[in-house]
């Protein structure tokens, strides 16, 4: 059934030739967005819903969270805030509630996350592994992944294992693990950090998912200067993500590669780190892309719109860079192109603010603007 979006006071499509419309429409037959132009041309359609002047904008793309996951870490938070450094060994704490819950139970948590973020207009949404380290746990938290989000990233490599040998365990994450996962992901991903794991294993990790035709991502340069952005460049990474510290080189070398610097600006705040030089990476040239990072150590929040207020009031950059950030760069970090725009041919997912146009994300902090959701097609508010 095609359906006639109307009444839309700015349309914000991230299309070069399309631009941002005003007083326009566009139409939605099925899963796919099937025109796109001026409300006094529009069409004919099934149905039409006038949205009365609101602005429209592509669904909200999050290419980076950690929603397979059990347990609770406030008191972590709670110390934290407190004063207390963060560090990656806290992911520890919740390895052990994801391992002692039942897939149900798991199931449900990711579930009731996904639909949290889509009614804040969240349609397409990237989520990893990384809270079993083992091979079952890993197995079952890629297959249950699958079931919900719409981008599964095999993160095995997040943390050694309490107890455990790191090369022996680096072994196992680029041998039997991998070979258990990979029919249920698209991606793999390493955490290159202090703490974590150094750029020789690193690079080990993700030699062998690109040897199984995974895509690649990076966790690098959140803790400080480091390998991260390197490597990910190297390998032709879609994406590293924080690049909370960089140095010149690793800007440059972002700016003339084909790897998008993916900032998580809640994650920053939450771990009362520097935020993130986006401004300098636009700057320079480079593809940026906005993520929430949800998960329940160091971000545990879904709002997309939180990280594009924060982009806007304390990284230096624009509306529609953050806009385009959150929507067409996240998508560029999944290396799509059927989501993050509104334009014929592209997936149905729709974001219709209660607001006359995209500044008011910024202009309105805090305050809950989205008005209704479609996601491939379908009305989800």
């Amino acid at each position: 059934m095609a359906v006639l979006i109307t009444g839309i006071g700015e349309l914000t499509t991230n299309d070069q030739e399309l631009g941002k419309l005003r007083d326009a429409a566009l139409v939605l037959d099925g899963e796919t967005v099937a025109w796109v132009g001026p409300a006094a041309q529009a069409p004919d359609a099934d149905e039409r819903i006038d949205v009365e002047g609101r602005a429209v904008l592509p669904g909200w793309v999050d290419s980076h969270t950690h929603l397979v996951f059990a347990g609770d870490r406030t008191a972590e938070f709670e110390a934290r805030m407190a004063g207390q450094a963060y560090a990656a060994g806290g992911i520890a704490v919740t390895v052990e509630a994801t391992r002692a819950a039942s897939d149900e139970q798991l199931a449900a948590n990711l579930r009731r996350h996904v639909e949290e973020a889509a009614a804040q207009g969240t349609t397409c949404l990237e989520t990893k592994t990384g809270y079993g380290l083992n091979v079952a746990d890993e197995t079952r938290s890629a297959r249950i992944a699958g079931a919900v989000a719409d981008e599964v990233t095999f993160l095995g490599a997040h943390l050694v294992p309490p107890g455990a040998d790191a090369e022996s365990y680096v072994d196992l994450v680029c041998g039997e693990m991998l070979d258990a996962v990979a029919p249920h992901v698209r991606w793999a991903d390493v955490f290159c950090e202090t703490g974590a794991f150094d750029e020789a294993q690193s690079a080990r990790v993700l030699k062998a998912a690109a040897e199984r035709g995974l895509g690649l991502r990076v966790h690098g340069n959140q803790l400080g200067e480091g390998p991260g952005v390197r490597l990910a460049v190297e390998l032709d990474a879609a994406s590293v993500d924080h690049c909370t510290y960089l140095s010149d080189a690793d800007v440059e070398a972002l700016a003339s590669s084909n790897t998008v610097a993916t900032v998580l600006p809640a994650c920053d705040l939450s771990t009362r780190q520097s935020l993130a030089p986006a401004r300098r990476l636009l700057d320079a040239g480079a593809t940026v892309a906005l993520a929430s990072n949800a998960n329940p150590g160091s971000s545990y929040t879904t709002s997309m719109a939180f990280c594009v207020t924060t982009a806007v009031l304390q990284m230096r950059m624009t509306v529609d860079e953050a806009v385009w950030s959150a929507t067409a760069g996240g998508a560029r970090a999944l290396r799509r192109e059927d989501v993050g725009y509104l334009r014929p041919g592209a997936r149905a997912d729709v974001h219709v603010l209660d607001a006359p146009s995209t500044t008011h994300l910024a202009y309105r902090p805090g305050v809950p603007l989205t008005h209704s959701v479609w996601r491939k097609g379908a009305k989800l508010r």
